[in-house]
C-alpha cells in the first residue's frame, strides 16, 4: 500500500491555489479595467446612447400655410383627422392583416389599391395608411381590438382641403406624397431635418411653386419610451412653426364666374390687371378636384384623368400653344407704326384676296373690303391688309417686335411649367428643322404670319400679358399671382413688389391709334354683337384660329368634325381710357371667336366692373356667322 506525502500534497494544492487566486486576480484586473473604460472613458458615448434608448425624438408637422383670395377667401386649408396606418415592416402577413381589419373596419377595394400604390413608392419602415378620416366609432372598435394587430395604429393626421373643389385647381395645384425626386429637391436646400415626418409636397400650380414657403418649421417631442417603445411621458416640446400665408391676386369670384361662362367648353381665360400684373383670374378648363390627390388618388380616377380625350390635367393657360388668329392683327399695326412701314390713315385696295407668288391668299370676305386703312383693318379685321403688311414688315422685323410684347417667351409667373410657345423668325427655323430644305425661310410663309396663323403659337397668358402692355401703354410688369407672403410666426407680410420691369419704347401717338380702333371693334366691328348695350367702353378683338388646313375650302363648322373646328379667341381691356383689366380667351374648336370667346368677355368685364352676375353660360350660334369675321 503507498502513501500520500503529505507535505507534497499540500505544497500542490498551494500552487493550484495560487494560480487559481492569481487567474482570479487577473479576471478581476480584466473587469475593473473594463469596467473603467466603459464607466469613465466611455461615459459620455453610453450615456448618450442610453438616452437614446430611452428617449425618442417625435417630430411634429407643422400646418400648412393657408392660400387666400385678394378679399380673404380661403382657398386651400387643413383639418385634422384620423388615419388607420400599418407599418409593413412590423407585419408577419399584410393581406391577411388587412383582411381582418376589414372585419372590424369599412375598408373598401378603392383603399386597398390605392395603399398597394403607396406601398410600391414607399419604404418598407414607414407606416402607410389604410383608411383616412375615421369616425369616432371606427376609431372606438380599432382600440377594442388593437392587440390582435401589430403594427397597426391610429394617427392624427393633417389633411389639405380645396373648399373650392374643382375650380382655380390649375392655378392652386395639389400635393401628393413625397417620391424620391421631392427628396432630392430638399436635400439640394439642405432642409432635411426641416421636412422629417412630412409627407406631402407640392406637386403642381402654386402648392408646387411656394412649397418651402408653405410648409413651416417642423416641432419635436422628446418623449420618454419603455422597452417596448411605448410612451410613457413628454419630457419636452419644440412646438411648429406654421407655414407662410400666400394671399393671391385672384378674385375668386371672378374666376368662378369666368369658368361657369364656359360651360362644357374647353379653353382659358387670363384676366391681368395692367398696372400691377396681377391675375385677377386664370381659367383653365376642363379641370379638376385637387381633393382626390390628397390622399393618394386611386387608380381609377386617375386613370379617368389620364385618358380622358378632354385632357383636364393640361393646364390650357399655361401650357396650350394656340394660333392667335386674328388678335395678333392689333400687334401687327403696332409694329408697322413703330417702324414706320404703315401711316394710320395709309390705304391699300382689298379685292378679297392677296397674290404672291402665283398664290392666293384668300381674305375671308369675298369681294373684300374695297379700301382700307389701318382703323377699318382692325375694326373689321381685313386679312388682306395684313398679307401686305406682313410682306411688307419681313419675319425678322415682326419677330423682333413680337418679342419686346413677350409673344414667344415664358412671362415669368409664379407657376412652374410654363410653356415658350412659338415666335417664328429665319433663326428659329433653323433650330427647329433638321434638314437645310426644311430650315430656309420662305417669303411665302411670311404672308400668314399676319393674320396669326401659320407657325405662330402662342399660350393664352402671353396673349393677355401682350394685351396688357397694350392697355398700359407699354409699361411691362411680370404676371404674378402672390399679392403678398404673410409670416405666421410674426405677421409680417412680403410684398410681391408691383415694379415695372421695363417700359417699351413706343410713341404713345401710335399706341392710341390701335387702342382707338380696338374700341371701334367692340362698338362697331366684329365684337359689337357681344357688346351690344355694355355700361361701359371696352377695346376689344376678335380672332379664329385655324385647326386643320381648308385647302381654299369654304369654313363651315357644321360640317366638320368638333376636334377639327377653329378655336375661338378674343382680347379686351377695359375701360378703354383708363384699363383696370385686360384679358385674353381661347375657347378650343370654338368656331368663331365673336360667337364663342367675345360673350365670356363680355360676362367677366361686367361682373368686375359693374358686379352683374350671369344666369347662364355664354351662349354660341354656330349658325350665326357674322361676314367680318376672322
Amino acid at each position: 500500500m503507498e502513501f500520500k506525502n503529505p507535505q507534497e500534497e499540500l505544497e500542490r494544492f498551494r500552487s493550484r491555489l495560487a494560480v487559481a487566486g492569481g487567474f482570479v486576480l487577473i479576471c478581476f484586473a480584466l473587469l475593473f479595467v473594463r469596467f473603467v473604460w466603459l464607466q469613465i472613458v466611455q461615459h459620455d458615448y453610453y450615456q448618450t446612447r442610453a438616452e437614446d434608448n430611452r428617449i425618442s425624438l417625435v417630430p411634429i408637422v407643422p400646418n400648412r400655410g393657408l392660400i387666400l383670395d385678394r378679399n380673404g377667401v380661403v382657398l386651400a386649408r387643413n383639418y385634422s383627422a384620423y388615419t388607420l396606418e400599418i407599418t409593413p415592416s412590423k407585419t408577419i402577413d399584410l393581406e391577411q392583416m388587412i383582411d381582418g381589419l376589414a372585419s372590424i373596419i369599412d375598408i373598401q377595394p378603392k383603399d386597398r389599391k390605392r395603399f398597394k400604390k403607396l406601398l410600391e413608392e414607399s419604404r418598407n419602415f414607414e407606416s402607410l395608411p389604410i383608411r383616412t378620416r375615421l369616425t369616432d366609432e371606427e376609431v372606438a372598435k380599432f382600440i377594442a381590438h388593437r392587440y390582435r394587430f401589430p403594427g397597426v395604429e391610429i394617427k392624427a393626421r393633417l389633411f389639405r382641403q380645396y373648399p373650392g373643389g374643382a375650380f382655380a385647381s390649375h392655378m392652386l395645384g395639389y400635393i401628393g406624397r413625397v417620391t424620391d425626386r421631392d427628396l432630392e429637391k430638399i436635400e439640394e436646400r439642405d432642409l432635411d431635418a426641416n421636412y422629417r415626418g412630412t409627407d406631402h409636397f407640392g406637386k403642381t400650380g402654386l402648392e408646387q411653386h411656394y412649397e418651402f414657403d408653405l410648409h413651416g418649421d417642423t416641432g419635436f417631442e422628446q418623449v420618454e419610451v419603455d422597452a417596448g417603445g411605448r410612451a410613457v411621458r413628454t419630457l419636452a416640446r419644440t412646438a411648429p412653426v406654421a407655414g407662410n400665408n400666400l394671399t393671391l391676386t385672384i378674385d375668386i369670384e371672378l374666376q368662378r364666374i369666368a369658368e361657369q361662362a364656359f360651360g362644357d367648353r374647353k379653353g382659358a381665360l387670363v384676366a391681368i390687371e395692367p398696372a400691377t400684373g396681377g391675375i385677377l383670374a386664370l381659367v383653365a378648363v376642363p379641370n379638376y378636384d385637387p381633393n382626390l390627390f390628397v390622399d393618394g388618388i386611386d387608380t381609377q380616377s386617375w386613370k379617368e384623368l389620364n385618358e380622358s380625350p378632354d385632357k383636364p390635367m393640361v393646364n390650357r393657360a399655361l401650357n396650350g400653344a394656340y394660333p392667335p388668329g386674328s388678335t395678333f392683327k392689333p400687334f401687327m399695326a403696332l409694329g408697322a407704326l413703330t417702324i414706320g412701314k404703315r401711316r394710320p390713315e395709309q390705304l391699300i385696295s382689298d379685292p378679297g384676296f392677296f397674290n404672291f407668288g402665283g398664290h392666293h391668299f384668300r381674305d375671308d370676305k369675298k369681294g373684300g373690303h374695297g379700301m382700307v386703312d389701318m382703323y377699318k383693318s382692325i375694326v373689321h379685321s381685313c386679312d388682306t391688309y395684313y398679307y401686305m403688311l406682313a410682306n411688307d414688315m419681313g419675319i425678322d422685323n415682326i419677330s423682333s417686335f413680337m418679342g419686346q410684347l413677350g409673344l414667344g417667351s415664358r412671362t415669368g409667373i409664379d407657376i412652374d411649367g410654363e410653356s415658350e410657345g412659338v415666335l417664328p423668325s429665319q433663326e428659329w427655323k433653323k433650330k427647329r428643322f433638321k434638314k437645310p430644305e426644311q430650315q430656309k425661310w420662305y417669303a411665302g410663309e411670311t404672308i400668314s404670319i399676319g393674320i396669326g396663323q401659320g407657325y405662330n403659337a402662342y399660350t393664352p397668358i402671353q396673349l393677355a400679358h401682350a394685351t396688357a402692355i397694350l392697355a398700359n401703354n407699354g409699361v411691362v410688369f411680370r404676371p404674378h399671382l402672390v399679392k403678398f407672403i404673410t409670416d405666421t410666426k410674426t405677421g409680417n407680410r412680403t410684398l410681391v413688389e408691383a415694379k415695372p420691369t421695363r417700359t417699351l419704347a413706343l410713341k404713345q401717338e401710335h399706341i392710341d391709334v390701335i387702342k382707338n380702333a380696338m374700341v371701334g371693334v367692340n362698338k362697331e366691328g366684329t365684337g359689337a354683337r357681344a357688346f351690344a348695350g355694355a355700361e361701359y367702353v371696352s377695346a376689344g378683338k376678335t380672332g379664329t384660329a385655324q385647326v386643320y388646313s381648308l385647302k381654299g375650302a369654304e369654313y363651315k363648322a357644321g360640317g366638320v368634325k368638333k376636334e377639327l373646328r377653329d378655336h375661338a379667341l378674343f382680347i379686351a381691356f377695359a375701360p378703354a381710357d383708363a384699363p383696370t383689366i385686360a384679358l385674353a380667351v381661347l375657347v378650343e374648336n370654338g368656331g368663331f371667336g365673336a360667337q364663342a370667346a367675345a360673350p365670356i368677355a363680355r360676362q367677366v368685364l361686367d361682373y368686375y366692373l359693374l358686379g352683374k352676375r350671369p344666369k347662364a353660360p355664354a351662349p354660341t350660334d354656330e349658325a350665326a356667322v357674322e361676314e367680318d369675321e376672322e
